[in-house]
């Protein structure tokens, strides 16, 4: 199996990590995205280059699978168990352990020594106190103190807590990101659209505990009788150019409320699950809903990860949710691609979007830091959910009033005044790394090196700078050089990639965005730069080399 380009990159972004830091790495790829081939190539590469031993770690049997599957795809020979109570196998002693962590927790010293303990949906890995994986983790660092734990997620912050990634947790550093609009833009994930149900509850009388909405409260507000028939019935109309839809309940008996209200108005047959469906009940109706021979399917908190079925393309959310990773996890169930799909539409019932935001565009809000305005709004006419900067919905034309104002800011803004004008807004700039970039389908065109800045622990803009191109792309190029580099400017891409990998260029403290509605990407548009390093030709100039880089032999391992 070949890689794509940025699943490749994040494999040698967390190489560099283990290499470069004594710390545990986290990589944020979307869901439908594909962390599985990255997962899998980590495994074979440590087994069959440097002798390891590795655990996969995850929660849910169906992705116990998947990663079985993908490395019997990538790495035949490699030697691989599986230990999980629900698929009934025990397999200990193999280079590969594939394990759910509810069987495993408390097995690791049986386990044995291990190099790399690899955590897939790692937002699921408890901040604190002593769950299952931190003692599994605990537990195997007792046997291998030098051992390495590599998290996979979609979504790196849990509600309650924020960023996964920390000093004091188990995970430490996101090392590598790549966001939904990007693999939209690049052909890899679905194309969404997005539509606001018109029959919704009143949610303002609703409690919250621990950071979400009371779930007693939530269903008996939404299995109020004359919300569930209209919402089966904008469901139903919706629907009728649908091949796969998958509903999202509020509780068990408004689940079977939906799917009763489906059978007898609207003479459907609609699948139901739930935590206590029966296994063999429960392969049957999933395996008919994945072969097209059943299109409606509910659900009650069971379907929001390790479920793929890539034929969904409409996702109905009849929950109102306070978490953004789960709002994320139950759209990502039509992210995935398939022939017969041209979109996904979401269709939400729980003013979700207009809580968390576009499905391509999330902005995730960390404990603390106030509620402030989702940037989505709501098209009166047609209902769809755009982005808060439309002045014109994309979808019919209506023209939003302007926004009102009550009173001045305290500080001018570099905002567009009017909501379809640029916008441009400034973030500080956490990291940076920089890659070889190859034009996809295109061979013959040059390659150009893509630049990342992270800012924030989910937040990456890129820009791309084009040393090999001629004319007006190589004099950009050239001026982005001199301001970071007293080195000549490079003739290659490699070689500007090299010498910026080395930190020989200022770092770049902050940057200014653009952002223009309807465009599919954000534009880096103004930096605010370090001191440039001195030549290293010069006496300065090579012993501050010298005392900052080090050779790195080819023997060295990363872990």
């Amino acid at each position: 199996m070949e890689l794509r380009p940025y699943q490749r990159e994040a494999v040698e972004a967390v190489y560099q990590h283990l290499r470069a830091r004594d710390d545990h790495p986290c990589v944020v790829i979307p869901t439908a995205g594909g962390k599985t081939p990255v997962m899998a190539t980590i495994c074979r590469d440590a087994v069959s280059l440097w002798n390891g031993r590795v655990v996969i770690l995850a929660h849910v049997k169906e992705l116990l699978q998947q990663a079985l599957d993908k490395l019997r795809s990538i790495a035949p020979d490699l030697p691989v168990g599986l230990y999980s109570a629900g698929l009934k196998r025990r397999e200990l002693n193999y280079a590969v352990t594939i394990a759910g962590i509810q069987s495993i927790y408390t097995k690791a010293c049986d386990l044995g020594p291990v190099d790399l303990i690899i955590v897939d949906e790692a937002h699921l890995i408890p901040p604190d106190g002593e769950g299952r994986y931190r003692q599994f983790t605990t537990e195997a660092k007792a046997v291998n103190p030098e051992v390495r734990v590599i998290g996979l997620t979609a979504t790196p912050f849990r509600m309650n807590s924020g960023t996964i990634c920390a000093p004091e947790n188990i995970l430490n550093h996101v090392c590598f990101e790549i966001g939904v609009r990007e693999l939209i833009g690049q052909g890899y994930l679905c194309p969404l659209r997005t539509k606001a149900g018109i029959a919704r509850a009143d949610m303002s009388g609703l409690h919250v505990r621990a950071g979400e909405f009371i779930a007693g409260e939530v269903e008996d507000l939404m299995d109020a009788d004359d919300l569930v028939q209209a919402a089966c019935g904008e469901i139903m109309e919706h629907t009728a150019e649908r091949q796969s839809v998958l509903i999202f309940a509020s509780g068990v008996h408004h689940g079977q409320h939906v799917v009763e209200t489906l059978r007898s108005r609207h003479g459907v047959e609609c699948g139901f699950v739930e935590g206590n469906t029966p296994t063999r009940e429960r392969d049957e109706l999933l395996g008919r809903f994945k072969r097209g021979e059943l299109k409606y399917l509910a659900n009650v908190n069971v379907l929001t990860t390790g479920f793929d079925a890539p034929s969904i393309d409409c996702v109905a959310m009849l929950r109102p949710t306070l978490s953004p990773g789960l709002y994320y996890q139950m759209v990502g169930r039509g992210f995935r691609l398939h022939p017969d799909k041209v979109d996904c539409l979401v269709l939400d019932f729980g003013g979700n979007i207009l809580r968390h935001g576009p499905v391509d565009d999330l902005r995730i809000k960390e404990p603390g830091k106030g509620d402030g305005e989702a940037p989505a709004k709501e098209c009166p006419e047609c209902h769809a959910v755009v982005h808060a900067a439309y002045s014109v919905c994309p979808e019919c034309g209506y023209e939003f009033p302007p926004p009102e104002r009550t009173k001045h800011d305290a500080q001018a803004t570099d905002a567009g005044i009017l909501s379809d004008q640029t916008m441009h807004s400034a973030f500080d700039v956490t990291d940076v790394w920089y890659e070889v970039h190859r034009k996809r389908g295109d061979p013959n065109a040059p390659p150009s090196m893509r630049v990342y800045y992270q800012c924030g622990f989910a937040t990456t803009f890129s820009e791309w700078v084009c040393f090999e191109h001629t004319g007006y792309p190589r004099r950009k190029a050239e001026a982005w050089w001199v301001e970071r580099s007293n080195e000549p400017v490079p003739a290659t891409v490699e070689e500007a990639v090299d010498i910026a990998r080395c930190g020989d260029l200022a770092r770049t403290m902050a940057i200014t965005v653009q952002r223009k509605p309807g465009e599919k990407y954000d534009e880096v548009v103004g930096h605010v730069l370090g001191p440039k390093a001195p030549r290293i030709d010069t006496d300065e100039g090579a012993a501050e080399y010298a005392a900052s880089h080090g050779p790195i032999s080819e023997e060295e391992i990363p872990f």
